[in-house]
């Protein structure tokens, strides 16, 4: 009996520490945020992840009452402000930014988190292709002709991106793999390099966002061949979908955000209801389809559930083409 008074004392105690404990994170879920809020972007200033992360703040700023302040923390392909985010207080004050080359590095880097479920999802914000370019002195007019002559002259034509690991490299990895063709990959360090070199003609082609090379492609400089998502965009109406002519090949480039592993669902859930009024306000759904981009709210889950799709496709396509990074910068 003693025995048994004692075990009930001790979960009568516990229990008054758990209640308050949790009375205490629905209040705080609800007064959130009573301080500013930190946006972590994993990138440098100016890029498409900064801009959004930029204009999406100020309106989380003028919705809360508090200001979201984008701090930027590049290196490591994004790893390095990924896993600040990760190992921030789970008290909703820290959330990232990312893109969807945050979906390959799990496929390039040993990780110190999980980047599907070791995180608190909260909504994809924008998709969008990639934009297959090629430059005017390639003796190709169409997607057709570049993979008909890629098979003709394996390990000759070539195609540049921002860099080993990068999501244009992978997108190019991908239609090699699909298409059974050889071609050369041209790492650069950020899109101004590559884009000077095939405008130069120093390279075949290149994948790039649309912001990047709409008014090349208009001032006919560069020829747009095909855009990566499964159908045509608004965009370059006249651009097939490089779908149309590989069957079932598609990768969107995309924007998202989420927050610290153990964020209090209420937080999440404000944040995410807000980002869905925003993406419908014209101001900001202009700026992204200026971009090249659509809006695309989702809910947490299926922000998660797209994550684990492209974290898996990247892991086959990066094993397959044997891609390695060998330094994290």
């Amino acid at each position: 009996m003693e025995f048994l008074n004692k075990a009930l004392a001790r979960f009568a105690l516990a229990c008054l520490v758990v209640v308050p404990e949790s009375a205490a994170l629905a209040a705080n879920a609800t007064t959130w945020p009573t301080k500013p809020v930190r946006l972590i972007v994993p990138f440098s200033p100016g890029g498409g992840t900064d801009i959004i992360a930029r204009t999406l703040g100020q309106k989380l700023s003028e919705a809360f009452g508090q200001q979201f302040i984008v701090d930027n923390r590049p290196g490591g392909g994004g790893t390095i402000g990924a896993e600040l985010t990760v190992r921030a207080a789970p008290d909703g004050y820290t959330m990232c930014l990312v893109s969807a080359s945050y979906s390959a590095n799990p496929a390039l880097y040993k990780l110190p988190y999980d980047p599907v479920n070791g995180i608190a999802p909260i909504s994809l914000l924008a998709v969008g292709p990639l934009i297959a370019v090629a430059s005017a002195s390639l003796k190709a007019n169409d997607l057709k002709e570049l993979i008909a002559l890629a098979r003709a002259k394996p390990d000759t034509v070539t195609y540049g991106s921002t860099g080993v690991g990068s999501l244009a490299h992978l997108v190019g990895a991908l239609l090699d793999q699909q298409t059974g063709v050889r071609m050369v990959h041209v790492p650069y360090k950020g899109a101004g390099p590559g884009l000077t070199d095939l405008l130069a003609g120093n390279i075949n082609f290149a994948y790039y966002t649309a912001v990047a090379v709409l008014p090349h492609v208009k001032s006919g400089k560069l020829r747009a061949l095909g855009v990566t998502t499964e159908k045509r965009v608004d965009a370059f109406p006249g651009v097939p979908a490089i779908g149309e002519v590989v069957p079932g090949f598609a990768a969107e480039h995309w924007y998202g955000m989420w927050g610290t592993p153990g964020t209090p669902p209420a937080i999440i859930a404000r944040v995410n209801q807000a980002v869905g009024k925003f993406l419908q306000m014209p101001d900001l759904r202009d700026r992204i389809i200026a971009d090249g981009f659509v809006p695309a709210h989702s809910t947490p889950e299926e922000y998660r559930q797209r994550l684990a799709r492209d974290v898996a496709r990247w892991i086959e396509v990066v094993k397959r083409g044997n891609i390695k990074v060998d330094v994290i910068g």
